[in-house]
């Protein structure tokens, strides 16, 4: 079985790009067991404690998105959460669950922009002793 790991922010069109690379991939419904990866970070500690039983990444519409895709496509999908520091996270997740594979949705950027990824994805990229493919942007 091939093993990946999807972090998936708030951004719908980047997590169906993310899900369409996995769905691309040879024999994606039998071979292919993706986790989706969502990170609470402090912009989101801000939540009165009683909507904290309600913090649930598959209450993230991005995640919800990116997980029906996958299922129609028939590959297995598990959903992970955490919190804290993004990169940290992802790296962490993906040697847990011993992936083959990071895919990263990617951002537009200005001709200026393009020259660097955003500071997470670059960060997973140095730092990451596994393959690491970025998706198309989407539309933001």
């Amino acid at each position: 079985m091939h093993r990946v790991l999807l972090p998936v922010d708030t951004n719908e069109s980047r997590a169906l790009a993310q899900a369409d690379y996995v769905k691309s991939l040879p024999n994606a419904a039998e071979a292919v067991e993706a986790y989706i990866l969502f990170v609470f970070t402090e912009d989101s500690d801000d939540l009165p404690q009683e909507f904290e039983k309600f913090k649930s990444a598959s209450r993230i519409g991005s995640v919800r998105r990116a997980q029906e895709s996958l299922e129609e496509a028939g590959v297995d999908v598990t959903i992970l959460e955490d919190s804290g520091d993004t990169e940290d996270d992802i790296l962490e997740e993906a040697e847990a669950y011993d992936v083959d594979s990071i895919v990263l949705g990617g951002r537009k950027r200005s001709p200026v922009g393009k020259a660097l990824f955003g500071s997470t994805t670059q960060g997973v990229i140095l730092r990451s002793d596994r393959p690491v493919v970025v998706t198309g942007g989407g539309d933001a």
